[in-house]
């Protein structure tokens, strides 16, 4: 692959916040994410770069620190649901990423399956419950094993993977302290691979696949911070036409969803198909991450990757 350009958009000098950190369960990853990207805008020139600790006090914090520009480190709620993206447009503040739109609705898997279907995207089958009282009449739906997925959450918080109805009760009421609204979804034997999207000179344009291998029976929160419990096979040991299928899903969901900038969009292949699970309108940017990887993979360096995310903000 030749060389990528993109336009140079945000000023050397510009008052650069990097939000990290914040309220959500997500925290620890959020601030190892801003603190690479600090460090990667400070070699590239950006002088006046901060870092920025999200708390309920972010709208004065912005204000006092005079921030021209947001690069947005979030994860999870509050962060990466459209809450601080509303709250930037509402102060007038430009920011890297998706807008509100595109962040409310990928933060959701319920709303983003939806979505997905509308535009012929194969996602697996579920069913949503709001209370662990609803899985007794959910019972003759239920086929084993299934995962448990709390709606709103990343990084594999709050889910399970479940074999029985006993099992089943008990990751429901784990489930619900991170979300009232729960996925029950068929657990499918596949590869589980994830495709970045990042959109350069104004198109989107799709990484190469990432495989992950996790150690740990499926990629849990423990395979995807712990150096050595996951294997990173790049690109994935799927057949060329079966790449470029998930590969144009990846594109596909990403503009129905109208995200900007980049996204990270995860899959499972089985041998006939691609199964949408999830976008991620804030991919994670700390050293384990899987955007990065797969960026310096197509020959976007870590700072050329970061650079690229902060002209999304114009």
């Amino acid at each position: 692959m030749g060389p990528i350009h993109s336009p140079l958009k945000v000023k050397k000098d510009a008052k650069i916040g990097v939000l990290c950190g914040g309220m959500s369960s997500e925290r620890e990853v959020s601030l190892r994410s801003g603190r690479n990207c600090f460090e990667a805008l400070k070699r590239l020139g950006y002088i006046n770069a901060c870092i920025i600790d999200v708390d309920r006090n972010i709208a004065n914090k912005l204000l006092e620190e005079k921030i021209e520009v947001a690069f947005i480190t979030l994860h999870g709620k509050y962060g990466e649901d459209g809450c601080i993206q509303g709250l930037l447009e509402v102060i007038g503040i430009p920011y890297t990423g998706c807008g509100v739109k595109a962040s409310a609705v990928c933060m959701d898997k319920e709303f983003t399956k939806r979505i997905m279907k509308t535009h012929s995207i194969p996602v697996i089958d579920s069913i949503l419950i709001t209370s662990p009282d609803q899985l007794a009449d959910k019972k003759a739906d239920l086929e084993f094993p299934l995962m448990v997925k709390p709606v709103s959450e990343g990084s594999s918080i709050g889910m399970a993977r479940v074999q029985n109805l006993q099992e089943l009760e008990q990751a429901v009421k784990h489930a619900v302290k991170y979300d009232a609204r729960i996925m029950l979804e068929k657990f499918l034997e596949g590869k589980s691979v994830t495709i970045g999207v990042l959109d350069v000179d104004g198109k989107p344009m799709a990484t190469p696949i990432l495989e992950l291998r996790s150690k740990t029976g499926w990629y849990d929160f423990e395979a995807k911070y712990t150096a050595g419990l996951t294997d990173f096979i790049l690109p994935a040991e799927i057949d060329e036409a079966m790449t470029k299928y998930t590969q144009g899903l990846a594109v596909k969901a990403h503009k129905a969803v109208e995200a900007r900038g980049m996204s990270r969009v995860d899959f499972i292949v089985t041998e006939n198909e691609a199964y949408l699970l999830e976008i991620n309108t804030i991919p994670g940017m700390t050293d384990l991450s899987d955007l990065p990887a797969q960026a310096k993979a197509m020959g976007i360096e870590y700072d050329r990757l970061v650079e690229i995310i902060l002209n999304s903000a114009f």
